[in-house]
């Protein structure tokens, strides 16, 4: 691989529980906690609100945001032999942007992903956390985050399956990255201490003993 440091990257679509669980990997192996800027976009809201209208601005503020934060990861602690455990990665916003921007934006947004992102910090273990719909709709509901309130169950659903799919590609075009995949409908980290003590018994095998989860 080409980051030994450990870097572990928490994925998965929206409300799935990955800051949540980031941080009790974090708390457990004391590693650097990096987290996802998203309330602070400023037109998070009105995207919600009308998808259409407000989709790219959107997607540009996440991207520059995302960058300079894993800029100053690799700089500062990475580069440094500091672990680190994140809730997101950069390539998420492909996800997203693809679902959001019309053919012409998204050709225009991806031509400056490719740049801002050429030498980034690479996962060396990605936590892909998935759920079923009703499930991320409870925990959206749950966490009660205002920006959060106008989502529509289909977006929601079309960003799941997006991820599905995604994950799939990736896992075939990344063979050196391994991902545990983790089923949110049956596992449940908060409440139960023996399901966060078997997810962190995976990354252990991975992340001391070099061992590839599968």
């Amino acid at each position: 691989m080409d980051q030994q440091v450990p870097f572990i990257a928490v994925e998965g679509p929206i409300g799935v529980g990955k800051t949540s669980l980031s941080n009790k990997i974090a708390s457990h192996f004391y590693y650097h906690l990096l987290r996802e800027i998203v309330e602070e976009n400023p037109f998070l809201e009105k995207f919600y609100e009308n998808i259409d209208e407000w989709s790219f601005q959107t997607e540009m503020f996440f991207l520059c945001n995302r960058y300079k934060q894993l800029e100053d990861i690799q700089k500062h602690y990475l580069n440094a032999g500091k672990p680190v455990v994140s809730d997101y990665h950069i390539f998420k916003n492909t996800i997203f942007a693809k679902r959001t921007l019309k053919e012409e934006q998204y050709e225009k947004y991806r031509k400056i992903y490719d740049i801002l992102t050429e030498g980034h910090p690479k996962p060396n273990v990605l936590i892909y956390l998935t759920a079923s719909l009703d499930t991320l709709i409870e925990r959206i509901q749950l966490r009660g985050r205002e920006v959060e309130q106008n989502i529509q169950a289909s977006y929601l659903e079309q960003i799941r399956q997006d991820y599905e799919d995604f994950m799939d590609e990736f896992e075939q075009n990344h063979p050196d990255i391994p991902v545990i995949r983790l089923d949110g409908d049956k596992l449940d980290f908060v409440k139960n201490s023996s399901d966060l003590d078997e997810i962190l018994s995976l990354i252990e095998k991975h992340i001391f003993k070099g061992e590839v989860i599968s």
